[in-house]
């Protein structure tokens, strides 16, 4: 038998080797003689010896803490001691690659991806290792990371705080399973900076509408994208979009019931007339099934910069800017709560919802105005007031108004 003590607490197993209890000496913990197989069995004893130190010592420089326990454990090969971070990774990532078009989109797989493969280029150039163990991960590695990201990768800050976000994830899942005591994000702050990606006015979406484009190419990119300033509609969204997802609701009107794939969240939206007039433009004009003349992503915004040009915008035209315009001129410049806009937009924080919707100056002129009215009779009471009452001195001076 073997016995690990560490700090007065100890554990013990069994080496599987026997020997003649005549052979065997307590107080030195050898074999006696010098038969083959004595020196046989002092070799391997030592050699156990030999490993447990080792394992001890690695232990010291590599863990937060020690124990007999885990020193047996890894000795017997039960430990998780050599988990390794990307290792880990890729495990997590593989998981969610099963789980795409589940639970998970393709896009939240290919950013865990990049993520892995930003750390793996990181460890070989600040470490030269092709791994490194879970349990090395500190706070300066996750310092100097955010750091290589910004320098080497080129990155922008909130780019990095999505990756920093994903490699979070990752030593939450190695704290859930034990792997990790300590968090070495503990004191770390993932900080999203506020990007004002802009929107449409009502002038601008009008130069747009009413433009002739001579490109057949141009025409419809506009059509898809108006469609989405008046339902708010994501790319990918707009291009599964298909009859089934256009259906008369309970108040008679006509609206669109379908689900973001990014989230799997329900949308609801009550289709205005000027989508519904796009959707009748191309109704049984496109093959297998669609609704509307959908092109790749980078396609289509490369069209709408030209679009933008064409119509004398000056602001940088992309897809998902329909869908700020949708959340701030369509509807909450409109009056449209900011709630029921979230809704519409399957945001299931209303935070989210903030980023996207801003509030117009015209929209505070009109609520103020609106404010101002419900004020008449006490502005007339202190109208008279202000009127009828001279100002008190100030000093050796006095003023009087009539």
């Amino acid at each position: 038998m073997a016995r690990i003590t560490i700090d007065g607490k100890l554990c013990q197993f069994s080496t599987k080797l026997k020997i003649n209890p005549k052979n065997w000496s307590v107080t030195t913990g050898k074999a006696i003689g010098r038969s083959v197989e004595i020196t046989q069995i002092n070799n391997l004893l030592e050699e156990v010896r030999s490993s447990l130190h080792n394992i001890y010592h690695e232990m010291q420089r590599r863990d937060n803490s020690v124990t007999a326990e885990k020193v047996k454990d890894e000795f017997l090969g039960h430990g998780q001691t050599n988990v390794t971070l990307l290792n880990m990774f890729t495990k997590h990532n593989e998981d969610v690659k099963a789980l795409v078009g589940i639970s998970k989109s393709a896009a939240t797989y290919q950013k865990y991806e990049v993520t892995r493969k930003h750390l793996s280029e990181f460890i070989q150039y600040k470490y030269h290792l092709t791994d490194i163990s879970v349990k090395e991960i500190t706070p300066m590695f996750i310092s100097d990371f955010e750091v290589y990201l910004m320098t080497a990768c080129k990155c922008g800050a909130n780019t990095t705080a999505k990756f920093m976000q994903f490699f979070k994830r990752i030593i939450i899942i190695a704290r859930n399973n034990g792997i990790l005591i300590g968090d070495p994000f503990a004191n770390y702050k993932i900080r999203i900076k506020k990007v004002d990606r802009g929107y449409l006015t009502e002038e601008e979406i009008a130069k747009i509408s009413q433009k002739e484009f001579v490109s057949e190419r141009l025409e419809q990119v506009r059509d898809v994208f108006i469609f989405s300033c008046f339902t708010g509609l994501a790319y990918i969204d707009v291009k599964n979009l298909t009859k089934e997802h256009i259906r008369i609701s309970f108040d008679g009107n006509l609206w669109i019931m379908t689900k973001r794939q990014k989230t799997d969240t329900a949308v609801n939206v009550p289709v205005l007339k000027i989508p519904k007039m796009i959707l009748d433009k191309y109704e049984n004009k496109l093959p297998k099934g669609k609704l509307l003349p959908v092109i790749s992503n980078q396609k289509l915004n490369s069209y709408l910069k030209e679009i933008g040009d064409v119509c004398g915008i000056q602001k940088n035209l992309t897809f998902h800017l329909a869908r700020h315009t949708f959340a701030t001129t369509t509807t909450l410049a409109k009056g449209v709560p900011i709630e029921t806009v979230s809704k519409m937009l399957g945001h299931t924080n209303i935070e989210t919802t903030q980023i996207y919707a801003r509030i117009t100056n015209s929209k505070i002129s009109n609520d103020m105005k609106n404010l101002s009215d419900k004020f008449v009779g006490i502005e007339k009471i202190y109208k008279e007031v202000v009127m009828n009452q001279p100002l008190k001195a100030v000093g050796n001076e006095s003023v009087t108004i009539w």
